[in-house]
C-alpha cells in the first residue's frame, strides 16, 4: 500500500531530510534521468526573466546552485536559498547562499527584481504562501520563473511518461543514489493542482500576467509572471 504524502511540518522535515540524503549525487541523477534536458530547461527559465543586466535574483530551493550559476552567466546577481544544509554544502557557485524556508525569506519587502525556482513547487507546504512571499520580496515589474516537472497532455506521451517517471526514475535513483527518495519525488506530483488553478494562484498573488509554458512536449513546465 502506498504511504500517504506528508503534510504541514511533517512535510518540511521530510523534504529537508530527503534532500540531505540525496545531495551528494543529486546533480548526476538529474542529468541521467532527464537525459541532460534539465540543462536547457534551466537556461530557458533564466531567459524568461527578461530583466536588466545586474538585476538581483533570488533563486529559491537553489540546491547545489545550478540556477545560480546560470543566472550569473546571464549577467544577473544571484542569491540562493535552500532548506537543506546538505545541498548547500555541495553547492558549486560563487553566489551567496542562505539556509532558509522559502516561505519565510530573510529578505526585506521589494528587495529583489527576480525570483527563480527549479523543481521545488511540489516540495513546499503551501503554493499560495510561496507565491505571496515572492510578491512580497519582488519590486513592481519584477519577474518570476518557476521550473517544474509536468505530465504531457497527449494521451500516448502521458502514458509513456508515467511509466518512465514512476517506474524507471526510482530504479535510476536506486542505482545511483537513494531509491526511496526517488520513489517519493514522482509521487509528489500529486501536490500540484491542475494547470488552471496553478496559474490562477500565481495571478491572485500579484502576478496578473502569470502563465504556463510547456517544455519538451510537456514533460516539464515553466510558470512565469510579472509583479503588478
Amino acid at each position: 500500500m502506498t504511504r500517504p504524502l506528508p503534510e504541514g511540518e511533517e512535510k518540511v522535515r521530510a523534504v529537508r531530510d530527503l534532500f540531505d540524503r540525496i545531495a551528494e549525487r543529486y546533480d548526476l541523477v538529474n542529468r541521467v534521468m532527464t537525459l541532460g534536458m534539465d540543462v536547457g530547461w534551466r537556461r530557458r527559465t533564466v531567459r524568461e526573466l527578461r530583466l536588466p543586466a545586474g538585476a538581483l535574483v533570488a533563486d529559491l530551493a537553489c540546491g547545489t546552485g545550478d540556477l545560480c550559476r546560470e543566472l550569473q552567466r546571464s549577467g544577473y546577481r544571484a542569491i540562493g536559498f535552500d532548506l537543506s544544509l546538505g545541498m548547500l554544502r555541495r553547492a558549486r557557485t560563487t553566489a551567496p547562499l542562505v539556509q532558509a524556508d522559502i516561505l519565510r525569506l530573510p529578505l526585506p519587502d521589494r528587495s529583489v527584481e527576480g525570483a527563480t525556482c527549479g523543481f521545488a513547487l511540489r516540495n513546499v507546504v503551501s503554493l499560495e504562501a510561496l507565491f505571496a512571499e515572492c510578491a512580497r520580496v519582488l519590486r513592481p515589474g519584477g519577474r518570476v520563473a518557476f521550473l517544474e516537472a509536468a505530465e504531457p497532455e497527449h494521451p500516448l506521451l502521458r502514458a509513456g511518461h508515467r511509466v518512465y517517471f514512476h517506474r524507471v526514475v526510482p530504479l535510476i535513483g536506486g542505482v545511483l543514489s537513494d531509491r526511496e527518495a526517488y520513489g517519493y519525488l514522482p509521487r509528489s506530483m500529486a501536490y500540484l493542482p491542475p494547470t488552471p488553478r496553478l496559474v490562477g494562484m500565481l495571478r491572485e498573488a500579484g502576478f496578473p500576467d502569470g502563465h504556463r509554458i510547456p517544455l519538451s512536449g510537456g514533460i516539464a513546465q515553466l510558470l512565469v509572471g510579472t509583479r503588478g
